[in-house]
């Protein structure tokens, strides 16, 4: 019985843990097409990031473009240059993840 218990409070402290862990997880997609990049922002739930910043840098580290999230967690922009791009989304509270083009797949959807 005493193993039980211990194995029981294993398994409550391991749920614990991994609830807080999803609960800052964002999902972040992005593609090119049309000479435009399209991202999808949206929680583990499948709710939409509505009103996210996203932040889009070039290879050196230069932010390149900014912009909000719709209501159904798309943003789409021009391709400012031919180059690496990693996007990143901000849904608030924590909630940041990052998406990386390579430059071979934004010069291929120009």
């Amino acid at each position: 019985m005493k193993h039980f218990n211990c194995l029981v409070a294993v398994l409550v402290g391991v749920l614990l843990v991994s609830g807080t862990a999803l609960a800052h997880k964002v999902n972040l997609f992005a593609y090119v097409e049309g000479g435009t990049v399209f991202t999808e922002s949206y929680f583990p739930d499948g709710r939409a990031v509505e009103k996210g910043t996203v932040l889009v840098y070039d290879s050196k580290n230069r932010q390149l473009v900014e912009g909000k999230t719709d209501t159904q967690g798309m943003f789409s922009f021009d391709i400012p240059k031919i180059d690496a791009l990693t996007i990143v989304i901000d849904a608030g509270m924590g909630h940041k993840n990052k998406f990386k083009l390579k430059k071979a797949d934004v010069e291929a959807g120009k």
